[in-house]
C-alpha cells in the first residue's frame, strides 16, 4: 500500500465526496481516478479483448465495475471483489416537477431511499444529476450541476408547531416538501423559466430536452472536525467512503496473482432491483465475460467461483453515547476504531464465521484493527448489497464498514483513521 497519511486520505474522499452531487457524478469521478491510473474503457456493445495484467472498467447507467487481471490461472485464484454503492438517500425531483403559485417557484420531490428528513431543512441545497438531450436522430445525455444554493425547504417556526422539539420535526412526504426555488414574477411562466435553469447548465437549447434525474444535495463542503481533526463530516459518507476507499485500494495494488474487482452499484438504497443494481445481471456478465476470455469451460467456472471472495463495503453504525439504548451491549463499534464486521443471523449481512474470519486476517495482514456489529434483535436490521451479490455468484462473502455517526443525515460524520484503515484492509484483501 502506498504511504499516504489518514489526513491526506480523508482529505481526498473529502474531495471526491465534494465533486460527486449525485451517483452519475460519482461514477464521472471514479472513471476519471481510473483513466489516471492506467485503467481502459469497456463497452458492453462491443467485443472484447483482454490481456494478462489488463486494467479495465465498464459503466452502466450510475454503476461500475473495474478490474485488474491477475498473473494467476482465474480457476486456481478465482477473484477478489469489493462491492459498494454509488447511491445515498435523498430528495429527488419528479419528472414534471414545477409549482407555481403564492407569487413562489417550487419544485416537487419524491423521497429516495431513507433519508433523515428533518435534516434537510434549513439547507442550502444544490441541484445535480443528468439530463438527456435530443442530438439530431440519437440521444445525448450531460451532467449537470448547480454550483450555487439553488433550493431551500423552510422549516415552520416553532411559535406554529410548539410540539416541535417534544415529537419530533416531521414533514409529509406529498405535501409539506417541495423545495423553493424562487420568486415568480406576475405572468411568468414557471416550467419556462425552469427549463431554461436546466439547459443553461446542460449547454443545450431548452427545446432539446426531453428528460432528465436531478437530485437536490447539500452546498456544505465536507470538513475535518474534532479537537485534533480527526473526524470527517461530509454528506454521503454513506456510502460513497466505501467507494473511495475500494477504488484506492484497487489502484493501490499492483500485479496482484488473483483478478481483482471493485463493482459500484447504484439504487441500493432502494432495494438493489434494476438494471443498475447489484441485483440486476451487471456483476454476473461481468463475471462471466472474463470467465469466457479465461478459456474456462463450465465446470472451471464453478471451480474459480469456490476460490473467489466478496467483499460488501458499506458503512456501520458507530457507538453514540447520547442513545445508549439504542445499541446492543457487546457490539459498541466505535469510530477510528477500525474496519467494522457486520453479521445478521437472518442475512441482512452476507458475513458468517469463516468470511469473517477471512476479513479478520485480512486486517492482521494490514496491521490495523477490527470489529464486530450486530444490531440490537428488538430493532430492524437495515441491509446491504453483500447477501444478494453472495447469492448471484454463490461465492464466500462478508459485510464490513466504517464506524459512523448519523446514517442517511443529510450531514454525516466518520473517522479520518477509520478511512485509511479500510483502504489497508482492502488492499490486503485484494492481494491474498
Amino acid at each position: 500500500m502506498k504511504d499516504i497519511q489518514p489526513r491526506s486520505r480523508a482529505l481526498e474522499l473529502i474531495d471526491f465526496i465534494d465533486e460527486s452531487p449525485s451517483p452519475w457524478h460519482a461514477v464521472a469521478n471514479a472513471e476519471k481516478r481510473l483513466l489516471a491510473n492506467g485503467y481502459s474503457r469497456l463497452l458492453e456493445g462491443e467485443r472484447w479483448r483482454l490481456e494478462s495484467g489488463g486494467r479495465y472498467y465498464v459503466v452502466r447507467g450510475a454503476s461500475l465495475v473495474a478490474f485488474v487481471l491477475g498473473s494467476a490461472q482465474l480457476v486456481e485464484q478465482g477473484l477478489r471483489i469489493v462491492g459498494a454503492h454509488t447511491d445515498s438517500p435523498g430528495l429527488r425531483l419528479k419528472p414534471r416537477p414545477v409549482l407555481a403559485g403564492d407569487g413562489l417557484m417550487r419544485l416537487a420531490v419524491e423521497v429516495y431511499g431513507g433519508p433523515i428528513l428533518a435534516t434537510f431543512a434549513d439547507r442550502d441545497l444544490g441541484l445535480a444529476g443528468r439530463v438527456v438531450l435530443r442530438s439530431g436522430s440519437k440521444q445525448e445525455t450531460r451532467l449537470v450541476r448547480f454550483d450555487q444554493p439553488l433550493l431551500r425547504l423552510p422549516n415552520l417556526a416553532i411559535h406554529m408547531n410548539r410540539e416541535v422539539n417534544e415529537k419530533g420535526l416531521k414533514f409529509n412526504k406529498q405535501t409539506e416538501l417541495a423545495l423553493t426555488l424562487g420568486l415568480l414574477k406576475e405572468g411568468e411562466d414557471a416550467e419556462v423559466r425552469f427549463r431554461k435553469l436546466l439547459s443553461d447548465a446542460a449547454g443545450a437549447d431548452a427545446a432539446d430536452i426531453l428528460s432528465f434525474d436531478l437530485v437536490a444535495f447539500d452546498m456544505q463542503k465536507g470538513c475535518l472536525w474534532g479537537a485534533e481533526e480527526e473526524f470527517i463530516a461530509d454528506s454521503q459518507l454513506d456510502n460513497l467512503a466505501s467507494t473511495h476507499a475500494a477504488l484506492s485500494a484497487l489502484i493501490d495494488t499492483e500485479e496482484p496473482k488473483a483478478t481483482c474487482m471493485v463493482a459500484l452499484f447504484d439504487h441500493e438504497e432502494v432495494g438493489s432491483e434494476s438494471a443498475t443494481g447489484a441485483g440486476g445481471s451487471f456483476i454476473v456478465d461481468m463475471f462471466s465475460r472474463i470467465v469466457f476470455h479465461a478459456g474456462l469451460d463450465d465446470e472451471d467456472k464453478r471451480r474459480a467461483i469456490s476460490q473467489s471472495f466478496f467483499i460488501s463495503a458499506d458503512m456501520a453504525h458507530a457507538y453514540n453515547p447520547n442513545f445508549p439504548a439504542s445499541y446492543e451491549p457487546g457490539h459498541k463499534v466505535m469510530v477510528n476504531g477500525g474496519p467494522v464486521i457486520k453479521t445478521n443471523v437472518n442475512q441482512r449481512y452476507a458475513s458468517d464465521a469463516e468470511s469473517a474470519a477471512r476479513f479478520m486476517r485480512c486486517c492482521e495482514i494490514a496491521s490495523v484493527p477490527y470489529q464486530q456489529y450486530a444490531h440490537r434483535s428488538d430493532l430492524g436490521c437495515g441491509s446491504t448489497i453483500g447477501p444478494t451479490v453472495a447469492a448471484q455468484l454463490g461465492i464466500s462473502s462478508v459485510d464490513v464498514g466504517s464506524a459512523m455517526w448519523a446514517m442517511h443525515s443529510a450531514r454525516e460524520s466518520a473517522g479520518v483513521q477509520d478511512h485509511t484503515h479500510m483502504i489497508a484492509a482492502l488492499t490486503a484483501a485484494f492481494s491474498s
